[in-house]
């Protein structure tokens, strides 16, 4: 179907878990709470979260800093290995680091992971198909989605999801419009955190 307006997906990777993962710490929700002040004013007509205890926090206190929007659980925006690669996807250089990081994922996990990607992909991308406004969508997810609808958008391959890595509370905005290829036209932004905030779920060696 040939799109009629422009979707703007709005992604957000959850603010900094506990080591546990009940919730968040301090900075977690502050992350939120600033994240939500930056999008304030931002028009939006849907708010989806995962159903993970970190993510259902981070988007209800951004949604505590925004009017008119109500935060929905969605299983579709969960934590999930989206696809899980063969060997022969891979880069030769490459292959036996990311099979070793997905070594413990089980059957039922990349089957389940795999459904919920495709489901993610009818729901989230391309352009409005049932109306003339642009609509403006936020999720408020993990990492691994983020990077299978990055990917998706910059037609990658299905395992380039791996590697692709996105800070706590960082903001990455996709663009589908009618007839255009989709845009990523914001990624891992986190102008809205103070320096000490920033980069929090990356590894040490990885902070900038």
């Amino acid at each position: 179907m040939t799109g009629t307006a422009t979707r703007y997906l709005y992604l957000v990777r959850h603010g900094e878990a506990s080591p546990d993962e009940s919730g968040l710490t301090d900075a977690g929700r502050l992350q939120a709470t600033l994240l939500g002040r930056r999008l304030k004013g931002v028009p939006f007509t849907a708010f989806q979260h995962g159903p993970l205890p970190r993510a259902a926090q981070t988007a209800h206190l951004i949604a505590g800093e925004l009017e008119d929007v109500t935060p929905r659980v969605s299983e579709i925006a969960g934590d999930f290995v989206p696809h899980m690669p063969q060997r022969s996807e891979l880069p030769d250089d490459s292959a036996d680091f990311y099979l070793r990081f997905l070594a413990d994922t089980d059957e039922e996990e990349r089957e389940r992971g795999a459904e919920l990607a495709r489901r993610a992909l009818r729901r989230f991308t391309g352009p409005v198909t049932d109306g003339t406004e642009d609509r403006h969508e936020l999720v408020v997810t993990h990492n691994f989605l983020v990077a299978w609808l990055v990917r998706d958008a910059m037609h990658a391959p299905k395992w380039r999801w791996l590697g692709l890595n996105y800070g706590n509370a960082a903001l990455t905005v996709i663009r589908y419009a009618p007839g255009r290829a989709a845009s990523v036209v914001v990624s891992n932004d986190m102008r809205h955190l103070p320096a000490e905030l920033r980069w929090t779920g990356f590894p040490a060696e990885a902070h900038i």
